[in-house]
């Protein structure tokens, strides 16, 4: 989205920066907000929420400015006006606040973000997304009512479900019909846990349950499951294909069958181990014999398949495009126009008793595997989103996905509310 550097220069000119709310300042909140204060002009980090106001600070200071402190909404909205950089424990107060442009949820936690991002759209905000954990639970309700509100919810650019969207639509471009949508990841555990993860969380300071969802496979299903809701794709098979490939990318129109691609519609996957990585891929067919002859003097091998991919991720680097297209353009880098195609479904990690209260993603408890709307709604499946807290009726062995039938619900939470609306408006 190379457009956006214009418009985001026109922004500084006029000294008229968008003006930015964040909701979380954990280990990639930080890392946003010191990209924005330091490196993006014609933006401005106008206001962070967080539980905790220290936190909040920190990511402030970390980028070289000192914040002031708001007890409502009213002091958020004065900061806002004055251009000082205010901090919050309060994220409905920063919600309720007049000055904020574009509300970007860092969060991670689905329970929290549902009610953060349903009071932005009730707020007429545009949201940027980087709650893949929400998005993959009640993303496609949530699509739905930001159009009916005339605003943009977008995953974000840098993250890999953004990386392969922005691939997607380049591709489609070129008049090439994309198969595949991949993702490449160093290492798949299903197993693994908090205490396997703790060195490497310390190492890189970052959140141990969101590690041990990288490793444990959670993170790529619910990323892959929001490309496939974004973009019409499906699994062909309950997790994905998954596959080991210590080759480059180029290498895999030889692996997958282009038949049973094209009657599935297109399939979203990863691979492990692949070069170049951490990237993604996209891999596509041409039905135009003669552009055939044009893509293999461009290199791209003799087909029927043809690859493409971006060797990397930058993450919160990115997210101010997302911001800038959401704000400036309506343009979403990734959001479900329709129903969903993909969940992600919880599976047992580990043998489970009867009464066990289960824990968070990234946990001890459950997994996240990618299943088919279809499969998930016939065999009432239990989204991971919905996972945590609930009690379980009976004995659960491990690698078994979880049902509705299997647990007790925690009273009164909105993701279940959303959950049955989203089945509700679109039932299959």
């Amino acid at each position: 989205m190379i457009i956006v550097d214009t418009a985001l220069r026109r922004r500084e000119e006029r000294d008229r920066p968008i003006r930015v709310g964040m909701v979380g300042a954990g280990f990639m909140g930080r890392g946003l907000a010191r990209h924005i204060v330091r490196s993006v002009p014609g933006m401005r980090l106008a206001a962070i929420a967080n539980r905790s106001l220290a936190t909040a600070e920190r990511a402030y200071t970390e980028a070289g400015v000192r914040p002031v402190r708001a007890n409502g909404a009213g002091d958020v909205e004065a900061a806002v006006a004055a251009g000082r950089p205010v901090v919050t424990e309060d994220a409905f107060a920063l919600l309720a606040a007049e000055g904020i442009d574009c509300l970007v949820d860092v969060t991670g936690a689905v329970e929290f973000g549902a009610r953060v991002t349903v009071a932005a759209l009730e707020r007429g905000l545009p949201v940027v997304t980087m709650n893949a954990e929400l998005d993959g639970t009640v993303g496609p309700l949530l699509a739905h009512r930001a159009r009916a509100a005339g605003v943009v919810l977008t995953a974000a650019d840098g993250d890999q479900p953004g990386v392969q969207g922005n691939l997607l639509r380049f591709v489609r471009g070129l008049g090439v019909t994309p198969l595949v949508a991949g993702n490449v990841k160093g290492l798949q555990d299903e197993y693994r846990t908090p205490a396997t993860q703790k060195a490497f969380a310390e190492r890189w300071g970052q959140n141990v349950h969101m590690v041990t969802s990288f490793a444990d496979g959670t993170k790529v299903s619910f990323e892959q499951a929001i490309v496939a809701n974004a973009h019409g794709l499906t699994v062909a098979r309950r997790g994905m294909y998954g596959r080991g490939h210590t080759g480059h990318v180029d290498e895999l129109t030889g692996v997958y069958d282009i038949d049973e691609l094209r009657e599935l519609g297109g399939v979203v996957d990863y691979v492990v181990g692949a070069r170049p990585g951490p990237g993604v891929y996209v891999i596509g067919t041409h039905d135009d014999p003669r552009q055939r002859h044009y893509l293999e003097l461009y290199k791209l091998g003799k087909g029927p398949l043809y690859s493409f991919y971006t060797p990397y991720h930058l993450c919160h680097f990115e997210v101010p495009h997302t911001i800038a297209r959401a704000v400036d353009f309506a343009d979403a880098a990734l959001t479900p126009p329709a129903g969903p195609r993909v969940d992600v479904v919880a599976t047992a990690k580990r043998d489970l008793k009867a009464g066990t209260v289960v824990d968070g993603i990234g946990g001890y408890d459950t997994y996240g595997v990618a299943e088919t709307h279809a499969a998930t709604l016939a065999s009432r499946l239990l989204p991971m989103g919905v996972a945590e807290g609930c009690v379980l009726r009976r004995d659960i062995a491990r690698d078994a996905v979880l049902t509705y039938d299997d647990v007790r619900l925690p009273a009164g939470r909105l993701v279940d509310r959303l959950r049955e609306e989203q089945n509700e408006l679109f039932p299959g």
